[in-house]
Formats: structure tokens, sequence, C-alpha cells
């Protein structure tokens, strides 16, 4: 559906529209920063773990996972913060901000003497990521509109795991030829340079698109979220997102246990994978593996929730995940720890950019930044989580039984959405929206 504004941007003489093809140019851009985004994530996924044993010597497993608590800490706050700080002052101040605290991060990795330092980048990292990942999941949502809400965190979070993916399958044959340190972490470098370089001169300023759909916003005709107005304060914001009403808990909480498990599979995946003797080169692929299939599925699982609907999408993803994880547990060679990695990298594409879209859904255009950003304190609260449990799981029965735990954790998540979360997206709720989209499909 495309809104057009009645009254030039400030300054210009353009008009503020929503939707894809209206937007097309601000969309790609920020999907390449995204990925840019996801690259800073990526360079840590293969080496840091072994770095921490071989080159620090951590033996125990919650010593080993204190830079995944920290991260997690770390972004979890910073994305309560995030939202509030793009409803307050604007959008791209906040990504120019995330991609200067990113600058020092790789140079702290390749300098590091003590592990203490190493937890120190994480804190920045955390940081960064909470205000660039949220940032640009909020512009995108700002730019499209309510009618391809999926498909646009589809396409935002697709960029950033794809990233993730090349850039720990990067790292790995980096490691292995040049070593852990310093040849993996100047990817990071790059990254943060041309993150920054490009969001401070070609990104543009979206927050008038959402004051344009919230001036133009139409209530569900179920009434199901008429008591979530416009005039929510930031308490209130926060209760209903984390706790009161259905649908947003339900994909807070279900968020939580994706990012435990990316947490665990993040920090012990690689240790479980060279106990069995694979190389760094090979650990390097299984950790690229399963990023990379979450990331190019969500290209298809983003749009089809637009299609098909979120809840069944977020519970059968869940449980998919807590099939894949079974597997690790139970594997001892590559081939299947490969079909393992692929089913956990499917589950997560079907359940991640369909969480955001959800929470689209729900949340009024006038607090929906601030709603995303404490489902995304919720989700990345998640590695926190993920590193305390996995990791005491791990020192007291060992990585199997903690690869175990959380695969119980994830198929229970999901139960509780199969069972507390009502359809969020409803195609056929207005006599236009079928017509509107299929004429927007046909432009495109």
């Amino acid at each position: 559906m495309t809104t057009r504004s009645t009254t030039p941007l400030a300054g210009t003489t353009s008009r503020i529209e929503l939707g894809l093809r209206q937007n097309a140019a601000q969309f790609t851009l920020l999907v390449a920063v995204n990925a840019l985004v996801g690259g800073m994530l990526g360079q840590e996924r293969t080496v840091l773990p072994l770095l921490g044993e071989q080159e620090f010597g951590l033996r125990a497993h919650t010593a080993g996972l204190t830079y995944i608590l920290a991260f997690g800490l770390a972004k979890a706050a910073t994305n309560y913060f995030a939202g509030t700080w793009s409803d307050r002052f604007g959008r791209k101040p906040v990504l120019v901000a995330g991609w200067l605290v990113a600058i020092p991060v790789p140079l702290l990795l390749i300098w590091a003497p003590t592990w203490g330092w190493v937890i120190g980048a994480n804190v920045l990292l955390g940081i960064s990521q909470g205000l660039t990942w949220s940032t640009t999941v909020v512009m995108k949502i700002d730019l499209v509109g309510p009618a391809r809400r999926g498909l646009a965190m589809g396409f935002n979070e697709a960029a950033g795991y794809v990233a993730v993916a090349a850039t720990a399958l990067a790292t790995g044959y980096l490691a292995e030829s040049y070593g852990l340190r310093p040849a993996p972490f100047l990817l990071g470098l790059a990254f943060a340079a041309l993150g920054l370089g490009l969001s401070a001169l070609a990104v543009r300023e979206t927050r008038g698109h959402a004051r344009l759909e919230a001036a133009s916003h139409v209530a569900r005709a179920d009434g199901r979220h008429d008591h979530l107005h416009a005039e929510l304060s930031d308490r209130q914001v926060f209760t209903q997102t984390s706790f009161r009403e259905p649908a947003l808990s339900s994909a807070s909480q279900a968020g939580l246990v994706n990012n435990l498990n990316d947490g665990l599979a993040w920090g012990l995946f690689p240790i479980l994978f060279a106990g069995a003797g694979l190389s760094v080169s090979r650990i390097g692929v299984l950790a690229a593996l399963y990023p990379a299939v979450w990331g190019v599925g969500q290209l298809v699982t983003g749009a089809l929730s637009d299609r098909w609907g979120r809840k069944w999408m977020i519970a059968g993803g869940m449980w998919l995940q807590a099939v894949a994880l079974g597997l690790v547990a139970l594997a001892d060679a590559f081939a299947a720890w490969a079909v393992a990695a692929v089913l956990l990298g499917a589950g997560t594409a079907a359940v991640y950019p369909t969480l955001l879209a959800a929470i689209g859904d729900v949340a009024h255009p006038a607090w929906r930044a601030r709603s995303v950003g404490i489902y995304r304190l919720w989700r990345d609260g998640g590695f926190a989580v993920g590193a305390l449990l996995a990791g005491v799981v791990a020192d007291v029965l060992g990585v199997r039984a903690a690869v175990w735990t959380v695969a119980g954790l994830t198929a229970v998540s999901g139960l509780v959405v199969a069972v507390r979360m009502y359809e969020t997206h409803h195609r056929t709720r207005e006599a236009g929206v079928e017509s509107t989209d299929a004429e927007e499909d046909g432009d495109g």
C-alpha cells in the first residue's frame, strides 16, 4: 500500500511515501549497511572461542563464554535505549553513533594482552550492535509501511546473517593461513570504516515516514488493539511488550530463547567440533553454514509470513531448532553436524524476521521503535542467559548435556507461542488489503 504525505519534507521539494518500491534506493542502502553490521559480528564467530582456549588458556566453559555474556548484556540494554533515542533524536544519529562505537572493537581484539580486553571489546561490540542493528530494523519498517513488513525484515535479517556467515567462513580460512591474530580482525576494521562512511554520508532520516503512517493508522476490525493507543508511556510500552500483550510478550520470550541457543552455537559449537578433531577451516565451514542458511532463508520466510501469517511460522521454527540441536548433541562427525547446522539455520530463518514483523503488526507507529527496542532487549538478553546456562551445564555435565538442555527450552518456547500467541497479520481484515497488495506485486 502506498501512502503519500500532503506536505513536502522540510527543506526539500520531495514528498514522503511509504512502500518498498517507492523507497527502493534508501532501502537497498540500509540492507548494505546492515550487512556490514553483521560482518562486525561474524569476525568473532569462528576465531574467538579458539582464541580463548589456545592463546589465553581458558579451560572452563563458563569463563570462556564471558565475552558472550558481556556482549549480550551490553546489546540487550542498548537495544532498549536505541528505540527510545530513535523516537527522540531521530534514527540516523543513533545509527552513526553505533558505528563510532564499533571502530575500536577490532583493534582491541588484535592487541588484547589479556582476556579482560576481549570482554571490553565485546561490551563495545554489544553497544554498537544494539544501536546499529536496531536502527536499521526500525528504518526499514518506517520505509515500507504495513503491507510488506515481513519481506522488509527478511531482507534486513538476511543481509546481516549472510554477512555473519561469510565473515565467519573467511576468518576461519584467514586464521588457518595466517594465525588467529591479527588477520581475521582486519576485516572488522574495514567493515566499521565503510559502515560509518555510508551511514554518515548517504543514509537519510526516516522518522517522517513513521509519523506519516501514524497519521493514517487504521485500527484492526476485530478491535483487539483498541487499548494500545498512541499515547503510551515508556513504562506502559515496556509492560505491554514484555508481559501483558499476548502477541508481543510471546514474541519477546521466543526471541530470548532463540538467541539463547544462538549463544550456545557461538560459544560451544567450535569447542565441540575441535574436540572431535576437526580442523579450524572445517570448524569455520560449520560456523558459517548455520548463519548462511539462516540468512538466505529469511529472504523466503519473511515474505511467506506476509502471506501465511506469523504465529505458526514462529512456533514451527522453534520446534525445528529444537530438533536440530538434538542432532548436534547426538552427532559425532562433520556430515551430521552439517545437516544439523542447515536445520538449525532453517528453523531460525522461519522465526527471526517473523518475530520482528509481528512486533511491527501490533505496536502502534507512535511507539513502535520503543517496542522493537524492548523486544530486542529480551531477544539479545538471550545471549547472556545462554552464555551462563550453557557454560554452567557444560562445566558440570559436559558440552552435549548443555546442548540437550537448550534443545528442551527451545521446544517449550515453541509451545508457549502455539498456546498464547494469536495471529497478528490478517491480510483479509480490510477489503482493500488484498487488492492493494496485488497492485504492488504488479508494479514490482
